[in-house]
C-alpha cells in the first residue's frame, strides 16, 4: 500500500479511493430530492478484495457520510455495508434516513436507466 487518499466524484456520483492514483474502491450513491430536503441514497461500497481488511472501506464510508452530512443532504443507508457502518457509528444518526420504498423505487428506476 503507498499512497491511500479518498475523493469524491460527483460526476459519477461516487466516493473512490484510490491507491497511488488508482481507484481500488467505491462507495455509489444516487442523488434523491423526493423527501423534500436533499438525500443521498448510498447502494454500493466495495474495495478490492486485495486491498482488504485493512479498514480501508472504513475509512471510504467516513469520507463519504462526512461529505454528505457537510453538504446538508441525509443519508440514506441501501447499501448493506454503509448499514452496518452507522450501526457503530451513532454520531451519523441526526442525518440518516430512515430507507422507504420511494427510494427504492427511484433507485431501482435509475439503476435501470443507466444499463440500457
Amino acid at each position: 500500500m503507498s499512497e491511500i487518499t479518498v475523493r469524491h466524484n460527483a460526476e459519477r456520483q461516487r466516493f473512490e479511493i484510490l491507491d497511488a492514483g488508482n481507484v481500488i474502491g467505491k462507495a455509489a450513491y444516487k442523488e434523491y430530492d423526493g423527501g423534500g430536503s436533499p438525500q443521498r441514497i448510498f447502494y454500493h461500497t466495495v474495495v478490492n478484495e486485495e486491498y482488504g481488511g485493512q479498514g480501508l472501506a472504513g475509512q471510504l464510508a467516513t469520507v463519504a457520510l462526512d461529505a454528505t452530512v457537510a453538504a446538508g443532504a441525509g443519508i440514506v443507508p441501501v447499501c448493506p455495508f454503509i448499514k452496518k457502518f452507522l450501526t457503530k457509528h451513532p454520531e451519523y444518526a441526526g442525518s440518516t434516513v430512515r430507507v422507504a420504498p420511494a427510494h427504492l423505487e427511484f433507485l431501482d428506476a435509475a439503476l435501470s436507466a443507466r444499463t440500457r
